[in-house]
């Protein structure tokens, strides 16, 4: 069971597997997409049809009529991966093995929507991916297995995605067979050190210069490609928004928001502590740039000042 474009490399995976047999792929409806809202099929329903696995798609996965197909098909184990619903426990207690789920977190830490995004964000040094049985609260299910990867400079919240939906794929083949076997017992999580990662809204990238420039770089990595972090500049008739690509973490103090220079090595603003350069970037309905490109369109000054709207 699974929708969005993480579960692809677990069922990619499972499907090459000679010992495992995939009664079928259950996602979400096709929706409407695009200016002219023609139906989309979500990348797992590609990769199923691809495959040639039997795809369902029930409206609601408390359905009847789909728990009733469900039954039919005798699961022996269901395999959650950023399928988008909650399971009822009529589900969850329907195969013998009972349901597993892929989380792109070290549990209990980030439970939620959006643990890849919120890891960076908050600045952790390392992630990973834990394979856990399915209980009726928010990935609160016991563990089975747990595999680490550190965080990299260099990681926004695409880049960490693909590696951590790979890294998911190879666990859970590993995890599948010792699990069935008995040789894994799931363990409970702990009680102490469970957080919350909610779903990113599009206020989140809007930066605040007030934060550490650290703090402002984490959560530029973490919200690229979506929503992306903003800001604005003065421009007539309107602010004008300006996307954030690219930046780097400076120890140069000055007033948050205010530019301290702008050149061919970058656009350096002051924040709460330190400063940001600014090294790639695009205006709205522009193209992304170097600073050294953008600037020679759209000049910026030192002690004109960046800002955060409501």
């Amino acid at each position: 069971m699974g929708t969005a474009e993480l579960s692809c490399a677990s069922l990619a995976q499972l499907a090459r597997d000679p010992k495992l047999s995939i009664v079928a792929v259950v996602t979400q409806p096709d929706k409407p997409k695009g200016r002219d809202l023609r139906l989309t099929s979500s990348p797992v329903k590609v990769l199923a049809v691809k495959l040639g696995r039997p795809v369902l798609q029930p409206a609601r996965a408390r359905d009847d009529v789909f728990i009733g197909e469900l039954r039919e098909l005798k699961p022996d184990l269901i395999v959650v991966v950023a399928y988008g619903q909650i399971l009822p426990q009529s589900i969850l207690d329907l195969p013998p093995f009972g349901c597993l789920n892929v989380h792109t977190s070290l549990l209990p830490k980030y439970r939620g929507a959006a643990p890849i995004q919120w890891a960076i964000a908050d600045g952790e040094p390392e992630t990973g991916v834990t394979i856990m049985k399915m209980d009726a609260g928010l990935d609160t299910g016991p563990v089975l297995s747990v595999r680490r990867t550190p965080i990299l400079p260099e990681d926004d919240s695409s880049r960490l995605h693909d590696r951590l939906a790979l890294l998911g794929a190879e666990l859970l083949a590993a995890t599948i067979p010792d699990y069935v076997a008995g040789r894994l017992s799931p363990r409970p999580q702990p009680v102490a050190g469970s957080t919350y990662a909610a779903k990113i809204k599009k206020a989140d990238g809007n930066i605040d210069w007030t934060r550490p420039a650290l703090q402002i770089w984490n959560r530029l990595r973490a919200f690229t490609p979506w929503p992306g972090a903003f800001t604005f500049c003065h421009a007539e008739p309107k602010p004008q928004l300006l996307k954030i690509w690219k930046a780097e973490v400076l120890g140069e103090s000055g007033p948050a928001g205010k530019i301290l220079s702008a050149d061919q090595t970058g656009i350096l603003v002051g924040c709460g502590v330190g400063a940001l350069r600014i090294l790639e970037l695009q205006r709205e309905g522009g193209t992304r740039l170097s600073a050294e490109q953008f600037l020679i369109g759209r000049p910026l000054k030192a002690g004109e000042n960046l800002f955060h709207t409501a």
